[in-house]
């Protein structure tokens, strides 16, 4: 595990440089999610020592930063895990389409790196951190924001296997799960494995061609063949190649707008 928690710390080591872009950014609307008090304080003094911040909300449970985050739609949550009603992922779960540009997990335990880096979480700082650490997580925030406001479409992606580099088009990839702390592509009857976080790959993606259907799953809208309901009422979102995949109750609407379903053809319970 302690492998993983290192994998974030490099490649917040890989982003700690600041471009002109991030410089010239408006005020980063920020939100903190922390039960403890102190620990939210604490944050939020590291956090008003920089001009480019901007504290919006503070929040100390799940169903509070839930009805916040919707509410002030934040550019950067700093995330704790543990909180007494629901925990960190349950609410990027609740969020689904309504997710933060980027995140940062704060907690004391590091089990739940390999979760976070599923989900899509920018960073993950482990308490106790000094403020070299933190400032390094918040500038690889700013430099997500900042290639957030000059998006680009990915015309190829590099994979890097056994000595060989592999180039393939995104058009070709039928859906991307996340495995451990990579991505893996699934392409026809391949499939390849990218060092690379869903948050990211999703955001360098065209959006008119993929679609988040779950914290854990990206598809291909090409390769969708139809949306079925199961008997225990979940949905499974069934591709052209057979492939069967869970449709989260959070991303249902947003797959339904990008497939243009309009509301009642699918079951508006679902």
């Amino acid at each position: 595990m302690n492998k993983i928690v290192e994998a974030f710390k490099y490649q917040s080591a890989c982003h700690s440089g600041r471009s002109e872009l991030v410089q010239q950014l408006a005020r980063i609307r920020t939100v903190i999610v922390d039960d403890e008090p102190l620990a939210r304080r604490s944050l939020s003094i590291l956090l008003e020592r920089d001009r480019e911040i901007e504290l919006v909300g503070e929040c100390g449970s799940g169903a509070e930063a839930f009805a916040t985050i919707r509410s002030v739609r934040p550019d950067l949550v700093f995330l704790d895990v543990q909180m007494p009603d629901h925990d960190g992922f349950d609410l990027l779960e609740m969020l689904g389409p309504d997710l933060p540009p980027a995140t940062v997990f704060v907690t004391a335990h590091d089990q739940y790196a390999l979760r976070a880096f599923e989900s899509g979480a920018l960073d993950y700082l482990l308490k106790p951190f000094d403020n070299a650490r933190f400032e390094r997580a918040l500038s690889r925030a700013k430099e997500r924001l900042a290639s957030a406001t000059s998006p680009r479409k990915m015309e190829r992606i590099i994979i890097k296997s056994a000595g060989q580099i592999f180039f393939v088009r995104p058009a070709e990839v039928d859906w991307i799960e996340a495995a451990d702390y990579y991505a893996c592509l699934h392409v026809g009857p391949k499939s390849y494995l990218l060092r690379r976080a869903m948050a990211e790959l999703e955001h360098d993606l065209d959006p008119e061609m993929f679609c988040r259907i779950h914290r854990s799953t990206i598809v291909n809208l090409n390769r969708v063949r139809s949306i079925e309901v199961t008997r225990d009422g979940e949905s499974e979102v069934c591709l052209e190649g057979g492939a069967r995949l869970r449709l989260s109750r959070s991303y249902r609407g947003l797959l339904k707008g990008r497939l243009g379903i309009k509301a009642g053809q699918f079951g508006d319970s679902h």
